[in-house]
């Protein structure tokens, strides 16, 4: 009996060493995705400079995020003044596995990054500092466009006024804190096709908008059902919302054409009042108001695309109110 105790206790010696080895290795070796480049450059040009604006508006969303979105209204449009200036909250009430602000964009937040250090985040979800992002960002998908694109949101970023702020600091749950470092990797870029070719470039755009993170259903940590069928859920105020199929099955786009489509974002255009949302109204956290804002051959490309992917059933209940 003694042998088997002193044999135990090794085993967990010996486990307690290997836990320590991996959180230091954790702890100090991740993220690896390399340095920032420290030659990298952006040029700032009036072109440059109005396409950043509308990738970070109508396309990648960076302004959706990096703003306070007033959830009293539908869809949760920007309060003003907010907007790229950072605030907005991601906590546990939404399921997510800790704390997350979003930080200030404006030079008073990033005016000490190189051009490098943004690029780097941006596409790889690391700091400046080395630390790791959550991806409510989705730098994964960020880390597979054109790299000029991202450029040009750094040069629209760069003519930014200061606007000072003091968000507190993320702070992601334990182990959640761990898991997190593993998350980041190296950018894998593409080059943007030629809008004539349609399906392509509606891909491009749809990895661009990330529609993928949100209408792909999510649990515990992971991707779990097919890509664009929709099944993804967050807890809201009022109930749970689950995003829709958007494959060309009938319980998804089936039934819809590319004009029908365009005009469901266009809808929420610059005439657009958006109306008051009492308690237990269905919300979304779609930036439907920014979308709005997408060039309608951009809109036409993604629903191309979506009309390309093999069609999965999947019929979802979109928002249930709390009972």
């Amino acid at each position: 009996m003694k042998k088997f105790l002193k044999i135990l206790a090794y085993l967990a010696s010996g486990l307690i060493v290997l836990i320590i080895i991996a959180v230091t290795y954790i702890n100090f070796a991740l993220p690896n995705v390399g340095p920032a480049s420290e030659d990298l450059k952006v040029e700032i040009t009036p072109e440059k400079v109005e396409h950043g604006k509308y990738m970070a508006y109508h396309v990648m969303m960076c302004v959706d995020c990096h703003s306070v979105r007033d959830f009293s209204l539908f869809s949760g449009p920007p309060v003003p003044g907010t907007e790229t200036t950072g605030g907005e909250r991601f906590d546990q009430t939404m399921g997510f596995p800790g704390v997350f602000i979003s930080p200030n964009l404006t030079p008073f937040g990033i005016g000490e990054w190189t051009d490098g250090e943004i690029f780097r985040l941006i596409t790889t979800g690391v700091r400046k500092d080395g630390s790791p992002i959550f991806p409510v960002m989705p730098y994964h998908s960020y880390g597979l466009i054109d790299p000029e694109d991202v450029k040009d949101v750094i040069a629209y970023l760069r003519t930014l006024e200061p606007v000072e702020t003091a968000h507190p600091k993320s702070k992601p749950d334990f182990p959640f804190n761990l898991i997190l470092r593993t998350m980041p990797k190296e950018a894998s870029f593409t080059k943007k096709p030629s809008p004539s070719d349609q399906v392509a470039y509606g891909k491009y755009m749809a990895n661009a908008s990330a529609c993928a993170d949100c209408h792909t259903r999510f649990e515990n940590g992971s991707f779990v059902g097919e890509p664009f069928a929709g099944g993804r859920s967050f807890e809201l105020p009022g109930g749970t919302l689950t995003t829709p199929n958007l494959t060309p099955h009938a319980s998804g786009l089936g039934n819809w054409t590319s004009e029908m489509f365009v005009q469901r974002f266009k809808m929420y255009g610059e005439h657009y009042v958006p109306e008051k949302v009492n308690p237990n109204d269905f919300q979304t956290i779609m930036p439907w108001m920014m979308y709005a804002g997408m060039k309608e051959a951009d809109l036409e490309a993604i629903f191309a695309y979506l009309q390309s992917l093999p069609p999965v059933e999947n019929y979802v209940e979109k928002f249930k109110p709390r009972s």
